[in-house]
């Protein structure tokens, strides 16, 4: 194998690759540098569809299109019709992908967060959802789901964002809801000021709140609701994710919250998360079956031209099950 350098890696962009065989008749390669396979095509690791429309029908999705709206865009734009399976199926691959590639991040944010919490529908039944922003960056700290409004979801709530800034705020501005009053001072002692905020009040308000979560049931009605708990988990790990890393947003000059809070990070679209995502190599075992023969039942066999053996045959197969069982313990 010799190097190609007219082939660039997919993944880290290195010129250092070599021919690695190939798949269904497309050519295969190798990095040297980051030790990845690829092909020479645009398509993902055994996938029929390109990345480039793969990472579009994510983003779509966390725009707030619709299963039925993003196979429409795939159908017209590239004659390529998935289903709405294999639709969703890039959906949830990449959104876990997302979660691991930016699970470490922690961002430099101002001393006055802002609280809300809404409703959403999930399975038919109603959950709140609390979240709690940084009111300079915009940078989306934390979320908890519950079924409750009590001190103890307030208390979790403020916890996460301290672990999630590495520090603990100077204000926190929420609206009346009384879960926050022992909530906010059990999590922070006196180290942080507790505002509620009051109806159109100018300053310390929780408008920015208020706002995201316009938009996140915007795009929940899209979904036409959640369907469970671990959806709706996964759903607003990603949507928070595409709102605090690959989302530009106008009152920030064209920046993400994570730009503004000087995060460092070089996966900036879904596009570089879905090349950066690891190939997934499922490994299939087939386990021995082994038939035991019960040594009280006679052995029968057809008679062919000679004298037949049981006595001696039936001690060959008892020999045969005992080595067979001996081998696949082995294994």
């Amino acid at each position: 194998m010799t190097n190609n350098n007219n082939i660039t890696c997919k993944f880290c962009l290195s010129n250092n690759v070599i021919k690695h065989g190939d798949y269904k008749g497309i050519q295969r390669y190798l990095c040297n540098d980051c030790k990845r396979a690829f092909s020479a095509n645009d398509q993902l690791f055994k996938m029929r569809t390109p990345a480039n429309q793969v990472s579009s029908a994510v983003g779509m999705y966390y725009d707030g299109s619709s299963i039925n709206a993003i196979r429409r865009h795939l159908q017209q734009e590239y004659n390529n019709n998935p289903s709405s399976k294999s639709v969703y199926k890039w959906i949830q691959k990449y959104t876990d992908e997302a979660i691991k590639d930016f699970k470490d991040y922690h961002p430099q944010v101002g001393d006055t967060w802002i609280a809300d919490e809404t409703v959403l529908s999930i399975g038919g039944q109603n959950i709140w959802m609390y979240d709690i922003i940084d009111r300079d960056t915009r940078f989306l700290l934390a979320t908890r789901f519950t079924t409750s409004r009590t001190t103890k979801d307030a208390q979790i709530l403020m916890e996460r964002a301290e672990r999630c800034a590495g520090k603990k705020p100077k204000v926190v501005v929420t609206d009346k809801n009384n879960s926050y009053l022992d909530g906010i001072e059990i999590a922070y002692g006196a180290d942080s000021e507790h505002i509620q905020s009051r109806p159109f009040a100018l300053e310390n308000n929780t408008e920015l709140i208020e706002r995201f979560h316009s938009t996140l049931k915007s795009r929940t009605k899209t979904m036409r609701d959640l369907k469970s708990i671990d959806t709706a988990i996964q759903f607003i790990e990603g949507f928070l994710i595409h709102y605090n890393y690959l989302r530009p947003h106008e009152s920030l000059d064209g920046k993400t919250p994570a730009e503004v809070a000087k995060i460092d990070y070089s996966l900036k679209t879904w596009a570089d998360i879905t090349r950066n995502a690891e190939p997934q190599v499922k490994i299939l075992v087939t386990p021995a079956v082994v038939e035991l023969v019960d040594e009280r039942e006679p052995l029968v066999r057809p008679i062919a031209h000679r004298k037949a053996k049981p006595h001696r045959s039936r001690h060959v197969v008892h020999k045969d099950i005992v080595t067979s069982i001996g081998m696949s313990s082995l294994r």
